[in-house]
């Protein structure tokens, strides 16, 4: 009698794939397809959007219950394609081709983002810089320090990720920051740093050393515009606050 497992086991050796179990699926995706096509996303909700997005990555799979669960854990669409994918792993099905598909949309997003305000006067850019920030550094676990650097006109020349720390402190040292200003030819300067706690609030620590960065960029000519503290629930400018 003939192996009933023969044909698929064939298939198999072959390097066929297995047949989709759930050929049902194929419309469904279809229809968010031409959901997302009428107007780009914007009328689909966040459970959906993610869907759609992790059917590209894992097309022969039901994500509808991996999206379910991405969202009950994190909360949102931002919150899931910004989460460590030390976090993304710790769910249930999803793999690295999920995880390399959620973090190449943020990638991209910043990638955007930041082109939208390079070489671009940035005083007059101020509320595409702040999207930027937040979407850069909003949702990040360890304080970090970005420096934008700004060239006579005040167009953004160079946004350089500075220092790592730990989950509430970052070092910063004032003769690094000049001596990089330099290397630019940068004639003035705003410092980013973000607050994983969600408190935007500037510590006392934060405010010694941006005049300890002020003091000594003012010597060399160099003009400390603003300090922003990035938090997810919001952010601080020093300058705003009356700080500089």
């Amino acid at each position: 009698m003939p192996d009933k497992n023969f044909h698929f086991a064939g298939m198999l050796e072959s390097g066929q794939s297995e047949p989709e179990k759930n050929p049902g699926g194929r419309g469904h995706r279809q229809r968010l397809r031409d959901r997302f096509l009428r107007d780009m996303g914007a009328s689909m909700p966040d459970y959906e959007l993610l869907e759609l997005l992790l059917t590209q990555a894992l097309p022969r799979r039901d994500v509808k219950p991996i999206a379910k669960e991405l969202m009950a854990e994190f909360g949102s669409f931002a919150n899931v394609v910004s989460a460590d994918p030390r976090q993304l792993e710790a769910i249930k099905d999803v793999k690295s081709s999920a995880i390399t598909s959620l973090k190449l949309v943020q990638a991209a997003a910043l990638r955007l983002s930041q082109q939208q305000i390079m070489n671009t006067h940035i005083l007059s850019s101020w509320d595409k810089l702040i999207d930027y920030c937040q979407a850069a550094m909003g949702h990040e676990k360890i304080e970090q320090v970005r420096l934008l650097f700004l060239d006579n006109k005040n167009r953004l020349i160079a946004d350089e990720a500075h220092q790592r720390g730990t989950v509430n402190h970052t070092p910063l040292y004032p003769r690094e920051v000049i001596k990089r200003a330099l290397e630019l030819n940068a004639s003035a300067m705003i410092l980013v740093h973000n607050h994983p706690s969600g408190d935007p609030t500037p510590s006392g620590d934060d405010i010694q050393m941006t005049y300890e960065v002020r003091d000594a960029a003012k010597k060399l000519g160099i003009t400390l515009h603003d300090h922003l503290i990035i938090s997810k629930g919001g952010h601080t400018s020093f300058k705003s606050s009356g700080l500089l």
